[in-house]
């Protein structure tokens, strides 16, 4: 289910696919990281990312709060 905030950024173009997520964090094949990653971290609940049917979504503003958590 996704709150008005959430639908009101898809709308903004805010929202990213797993893939699009996946080249934003540059997950790189050599590094034998891909999408598969970002998966396995949903599932572990380690990103904030809502469903959207069956697809997952992420907020381009939230991945950036949390890879500068994760930088410092």
């Amino acid at each position: 289910m996704t709150t008005n905030e959430e639908a009101k950024q898809a709308l903004q173009g805010d929202i990213m696919t797993v893939g699009e997520l996946a080249e934003f964090l540059q997950l790189h094949p050599s590094m034998q990281l891909h999408p598969s990653t970002i998966y396995r971290q949903l599932r572990r609940g380690k990103l904030p990312a809502f469903k959207v049917g069956s697809d997952w979504g992420f907020s381009r503003e939230a991945i950036g709060r949390l890879v500068q958590l994760e930088t410092r």
